[in-house]
């Protein structure tokens, strides 16, 4: 179901030092958001830096997830650890554990030895636990369960609502979830569009979908409460545009040590992605989920 294993450490374990190169130093790897989206110069500079942008992200999501001190937080999907470091270091959250399918991603996480922190390599769908948590939050892991030729069979929907259903059981009553997801929208009707959005699916994202706004409002229930929704297509845009801004800067270290396809694969792709979202044919948007107890 979903991005197997293999497919997974497609998309992230090239090389933690890799994405280290153009992520934000704490490396995070989805939608940042920007006090304004006003941009100033060729790649979106100007304004709030990505780093600060990246802050602004951790802490509306831990908002909405209702993260105190004497709660436990479940990441899921946790990525290199940049969610897991704010709710150890910045919101005080008693524990916090997350999980993750790429190796390289849980090698980095506990390579960081984040107070109060545990990183559990597995696939969430299967993976099982005792422990109940206070506050959830997901950054962009739903894209992970839904394959395409599974949402072409009418799948998506009961995807979705076994993963809502799972977080349920895994939180107590008066759970809050702070959900961030990537959203497809239109379809593109150019060509050029259309082979560079199959690239990114099948070659940087192989077996994963992003999900429709309508499937998530659907498969939430009887699971969760949909609290609020904020769009954040711009500044989606204008995260990838200063990624791929980041990454060019590094073009000669990139080819000399993962070489010429690495550097060329990843520009098509954050190319597409500053594209898709400005052409509509993608967005994201965050979610405060509340449990239905």
């Amino acid at each position: 179901m979903g991005s197997s294993k293999q497919e997974v450490e497609v998309s992230y374990d090239v090389s933690n030092e890799f994405f280290r190169l153009w992520l934000d130093e704490r490396m995070n790897y989805t939608c940042a958001v920007y006090e304004t989206i006003e941009q100033t110069g060729a790649m979106g500079q100007g304004g709030q830096t990505l780093e600060q942008a990246q802050l602004n992200k951790l802490k509306i999501l831990s908002d909405f997830a209702r993260v105190t001190p004497e709660k436990s937080v479940l990441d899921i999907g946790c990525g290199w650890g940049a969610c897991m470091e704010y709710q150890s270091s910045v919101r005080n959250a008693k524990r916090v554990v997350g999980v993750t399918l790429s190796t390289e991603q849980a090698k980095e996480v506990n390579d960081r030895k984040i107070p109060n922190a545990e990183c559990i390599g597995a696939d969430f769908m299967k993976w099982e636990s005792a422990e109940k948590f206070d506050s959830v939050i997901s950054i962009c892991m739903i894209d992970h369960l839904c394959s395409p030729q599974e949402a072409r069979l009418g799948k998506a929907v009961d995807i979705y609502r076994e993963y809502f259903r799972r977080v349920h059981a895994l939180t107590n009553k008066g759970a809050h979830f702070g959900l961030q997801a990537i959203l497809r929208n239109r379809t593109p009707r150019i060509k050029k569009d259309l082979e560079d959005v199959y690239f990114c699916t099948h070659v940087i994202f192989p077996g994963g979908l992003n999900p429709r706004l309508e499937d998530i409002i659907q498969a939430v229930n009887p699971h969760f409460e949909v609290m609020q929704v904020n769009s954040r297509r711009e500044h989606y845009q204008r995260t990838t545009a200063e990624w791929l801004h980041r990454m060019r800067g590094h073009e000669k270290t990139i080819r000399e040590r993962w070489g010429d396809k690495i550097f060329d694969d990843y520009d098509r792709y954050l190319s597409t992605c500053v594209r898709s979202f400005d052409m509509h044919y993608s967005s994201l948007a965050q979610f405060e989920l509340r449990r239905i107890d």
